[in-house]
């Protein structure tokens, strides 16, 4: 897979956000990691302006900068202050006439629902694993597929995700519906879990869509059924067992032909939902069928991601595979639209123009790591 017909002259504004309700650690964090995405930008060309996101008027931040010179590549998780707020971001861009990379407003709203997502997956005939919405109201001994795992509704970044969430009884289910809504104020989406492997897919692209090389969930060191998934604490809390001992392996050993299925599935899914440019697939494995478990458009573009992983064995570095996402959303742009389709003819002479990267926070061989699934404009 070959993008040297990318440009690099293309300026980049980072749009990134930083919530004060953060701890400083987090806020650290943050800016450490959009100033990594903006030094590899720079690195192979991209002039690259930082703006972080500080407060919740984000109409206000990008008054000076004019929509027309500009793309947005939105890795913003969401409003400082104000919760899930994520579409928000893009619908203020789009009210400003802002051209952004990554999914508009109305997929981002519905993969806060788990259960749309479900819903929208099973009509269109690609393979989840069965479910239900349950609250402390309706009985829990309605559901008889044991082991079961329970989730939180409308929540990412498995906030919610515990040991605790994979029930094996009707008692311990209607503990678990219980505890999620007193402690989340929302239904419980229950869910058939699939005590397989598990894969996460990074998938590209607009009309002509491919998988990055996948990565695998490593649970060998997990030999309890309740830690065999991705917790929060997985993702966030170092030195916590399932930061520790769960691991990335990066590529994903498969057979060419389960591979094939995994990418077919993923790629289906990517398109029910409406994604655009790029998302995470999370997959499970069951006879020899992949299930997904989620779908989460502008994921996390980290340099310790699967996503970055995947795109070094293709022999991109961090900052051409950013930079691919770039190019993908000027190609949507009026103006720099034009300007990228001549280039796919001959080299640009054009005076550059800026794209802007809404950011959120947060190799030849095989590659073992621990899992960064961290938040991906809010989402993991």
């Amino acid at each position: 897979m070959s993008h040297s017909h990318d440009r690099r002259d293309l300026p980049v504004l980072l749009l990134h956000n930083v919530d004060a309700s953060w701890s400083a650690p987090e806020q650290e964090e943050a800016t450490r990691l959009a100033g990594a995405l903006a030094a590899a930008l720079g690195a192979i060309g991209h002039p690259v302006t930082n703006l972080p996101v500080t407060h919740a008027d984000l109409r206000a931040q990008l008054a000076a900068y004019d929509p027309a010179a500009w793309v947005v590549l939105n890795w913003c998780e969401g409003l400082p202050g104000v919760p899930h707020s994520e579409a928000q971001v893009v619908e203020a861009l789009e009210e400003l006439g802002f051209c952004y990379t990554g999914s508009p407003p109305e997929v981002l709203a519905l993969t806060w629902s788990k259960p749309q997502v479900k819903e929208r997956l099973e009509a269109q005939g690609v393979p989840t694993p069965p479910w239900r919405v349950l609250t402390p109201e309706v009985a829990a001994d309605a559901w008889t597929a044991f082991p079961a795992i329970v989730k939180p509704a409308a929540e990412h970044c498995s906030l919610g995700v515990t040991p605790e969430a994979v029930v094996l009884t009707v008692e311990e289910l209607r503990r678990r519906v219980e505890h999620v809504h007193a402690t989340y104020g929302q239904p419980a989406l229950v869910e058939e879990f699939i005590d397989g492997r598990e894969y996460h897919v990074t998938v590209w692209g607009n009309g002509v869509v491919r998988c990055l090389p996948p990565a695998e969930i490593d649970f060998s060191e997990a030999t309890d059924i309740h830690d065999r998934l991705c917790t929060f604490d997985s993702k966030f809390n170092p030195g916590s067992w399932h930061f520790e001992h769960l691991h990335v392996r990066v590529p994903a050993p498969l057979e060419r032909a389960e591979q094939q299925r995994l990418e077919r599935t993923a790629i289906r899914a990517y398109r029910a939902l409406g994604c655009r440019d790029y998302a995470r697939l999370d997959l499970r494995l069951r006879d020899g069928d992949f299930h997904v478990l989620d779908v989460n458009p502008n994921p996390d573009i980290s340099p310790d991601t699967s996503m970055a992983l995947g795109a070094g064995l293709l022999g991109l570095d961090y900052g051409a595979a950013i930079s691919r996402l770039v190019n993908l959303a000027a190609a949507r742009h009026p103006v720099l639209g034009r300007c990228t389709s001549r280039l796919l003819a001959a080299p640009a002479t054009a005076r550059p123009t800026r794209v802007v990267l809404a950011a959120t926070r947060r190799k030849p061989a095989a590659r073992t790591s621990r899992p960064r699934l961290a938040r991906t404009a809010g989402r993991s």
